[in-house]
């Protein structure tokens, strides 16, 4: 059995495992046990009772977020005429066209977030297998296949993102840094478990969220309760 670290061992003296808390706790606790000697993520990660294998049982959106994820996000506009001079003009950090596509699929991945213009997915499509498992493949459900790129550039650099369900059942998604005030963290915590609820498909039966957890990118994963925390989302 591998040993303790001392920041581990220091970590477990303030977290009590198994236990729920309520979210106003849960969030002072991961600010707490962010030590790390960077600012450290803080990432919220539901798990669902969906089977995902069924289509009318994924769960999938955007939301933004009232504070940002303090990442500004790397923005790539694929798309052809004017559309070019509109993704620039609104900050998108690369902007092409096929010339794109082919850099990808020669390994280029310097870039957070995929915007398309929907004339240019026929070849935007090729980058399915490479995009898609990591959760970029341009959508119009994820408002990422647009004609309208300009808005969707400034508001993924504001801090939208997209949540969706992985193969496990669960949801794992960034709501801000160790280095955030609790109450800028709990309003971002809120707006996407109020958002996770509203995407419920109707299909689903039963407890729709079964478990929330909490946690800082070095820290241990803090239980919350989530029957509470939904009732907060919709008081």
């Amino acid at each position: 059995m591998s040993k303790k670290s001392k920041r581990v061992k220091a970590l477990l003296e303030k977290v009590e495992i198994g236990k729920k808390y309520e979210l106003a706790e849960a969030v002072a606790l991961a600010k707490e046990c962010a030590t790390a000697k960077f600012d450290e993520s803080i990432e919220l990660h539901v798990r669902l009772g969906v089977d995902p294998r069924h289509a009318d049982q994924q769960v999938r959106s955007t939301i933004g977020l009232p504070h940002g994820t303090g990442h500004t996000k790397k923005v790539l506009v694929i798309a052809a005429g004017e559309k070019v001079k509109e993704a620039e003009d609104a900050g998108a950090d690369f902007v092409g066209g096929e010339e794109k596509v082919a850099e990808i699929e020669g390994g280029w991945m310097e870039f957070d977030a995929v915007i398309a213009t929907p004339d240019v997915m026929k070849v935007v499509g090729r980058l399915g297998k490479i995009l898609g498992p990591r959760g970029m493949m341009p959508s119009a459900k994820a408002n990422t296949v647009t004609f309208d790129v300009a808005k969707a550039v400034k508001e993924i650099k504001a801090g939208r993102i997209e949540f969706r369900v992985d193969k496990a059942g669960i949801i794992h998604n960034g709501v801000g840094r160790a280095s955030f005030t609790a109450e800028q963290l709990l309003d971002n915590i809120r707006t996407l478990i109020r958002a996770i609820v509203k995407a419920r498909p109707a299909a689903v039966k039963g407890t729709y969220i079964k478990g929330i957890t909490i946690a800082s990118t070095m820290g241990l994963g803090i239980k919350l309760d989530e029957v509470l925390a939904q009732k907060e989302t919709t008081e």
